[in-house]
């Protein structure tokens, strides 16, 4: 019985001895691994930091956005209500006509005011593009208006 209870007791000695030594040193795998989880959480701060002055950017980008557009809607406004005008005036066969390409005309300045309100600023490329896009469509629509002739 005495040799059982020696021979458990050193056993669990042993198995206490063998336990505890192997958590105790940490390996080259994990510090390194530590070390890179700490540069990655860097990473995505700054990251993080970008993402919020992009987005900053792009809301300010569509404001300015937003006041020159404005600008250029007033101006095609008047453009057509002069349009307008100047096509009652004149009486002529084909004011029915002239009043449709006018309507038409309006109509297009009113899609593109309502596209330029729904817009949603999604992120600095697509915005880059909506930006884009949309100059090219108002400006087109500035130059139909002003090539506009009265028949």
């Amino acid at each position: 019985m005495k040799k059982l209870i020696l021979s458990l007791a050193v056993v669990a000695f042993m198995a206490g001895t063998l336990s505890n030594s192997f958590g105790q040193v940490p390996d080259k795998q994990s510090v390194k691994a530590r070390e890179n989880l700490k540069e990655e959480k860097k990473d995505v701060v700054v990251a993080k930091q970008d993402l919020k002055v992009a987005q900053k950017d792009s809301v300010s980008e569509y404001q300015k956005l937003t006041k020159e557009s404005e600008v250029k809607f007033k101006s095609n406004e008047k453009c057509i209500a002069d349009l307008r005008a100047s096509i009652t005036k004149n009486n002529s066969k084909a004011q029915a006509t002239d009043q449709k390409k006018v309507s038409l005309l309006e109509d297009k300045n009113n899609s593109l005011k309502k596209e330029l309100a729904d817009y949603k600023v999604l992120g600095q490329t697509q915005f880059t593009t909506f930006k884009a896009e949309f100059n090219r469509d108002l400006d087109r629509l500035a130059k139909e208006l002003k090539d506009f002739k009265i028949l």
